[in-house]
């Protein structure tokens, strides 16, 4: 079965009204956005119950004529399903959002409604350590590659969804090698170029990056000139063309 872990007061109320309804012939929602948990808290509950989407309409109302126990996912999207199929079952169901106020309110006994990851710190700092761990395992030769959280730009906007893509972008940007780099850079150049001024264009790519960091490292436009090679006033000109931050 699913193993769900929050650390959140606020998930761990919901669980517990789950847990306490869960041998009642009663049913309950979970109303929530996208990638927040809701699928994987509700199996992690009813598992052994048959799951279905709103979505697939025909499948739906197939599940739900030979099943009086099931979960439905995606009930925002729920139609064409006659509210006679829906009553006298147990019904648990997520949702990212409210469509039909008044079904909700005549089919559902408990109605939840799950916070955004963004209103749960307890559970940001977890599932970074978590996807860290995996980022590491499934992307980096080394796992102990350093890492600083603080560097890391963490993406909240799709909630675990795209807090998970952040994070192993991350770590597959520090675990590249050097022919890692030449192949990505290979594969993007063949898919953009283009144009008359092409080589310029792609320059760019090198020219900021490599800019960008060695201010970062050395923090002297001075120091990083003699290092590049360049003289300090092309360097200045190069910052100001690429509107870097020095």
């Amino acid at each position: 079965m699913y193993n769900f872990i929050s650390n959140s007061s606020t998930i761990q109320d919901i669980i517990k009204g789950l847990n306490l309804t869960k041998s009642l012939f009663v049913s309950s929602i979970i109303i929530g956005e996208a990638h927040i948990g809701k699928k994987g808290l509700i199996s992690s509950i009813f598992g052994d119950l048959p799951m279905v989407s709103a979505k697939d309409t025909e499948i739906l109302k197939d599940t739900l004529q030979h099943n009086n126990e099931l979960i439905i996912t995606d009930f925002e999207h729920i139609q064409n399903t006659p509210i006679t199929l829906l009553e006298d079952k147990k019904i648990i169901a997520t949702a990212n959002y409210i469509t039909n106020q008044n079904l909700i309110d005549d089919i559902f006994a408990f109605i939840y409604h799950m916070p955004s990851l963004k209103d749960r710190k307890e559970d940001i700092l977890y599932l970074t350590d978590l996807y860290i761990t995996e980022a590491q395992k499934i992307l980096s030769d080394n796992n102990d590659t350093d890492i600083n959280i603080d560097d890391i730009d963490i993406d909240l906007q799709q909630n675990t969804k795209s807090l998970k893509s952040s994070i192993y972008k991350y770590i597959l940007n520090k675990s590249m090698s050097k022919e890692d780099i030449k192949k990505s850079l290979y594969n993007y150049i063949y898919k953009h170029i283009d144009g008359n001024n092409a080589y310029k264009e792609f320059l760019d790519i090198y020219e900021e990056p490599l800019i960008q960091a060695g201010l970062a490292r050395y923090h002297s436009q001075l120091k990083l000139s003699s290092i590049l090679g360049i003289n300090r006033n092309t360097l200045r000109k190069k910052i100001l063309e690429h509107k870097i931050d020095a």
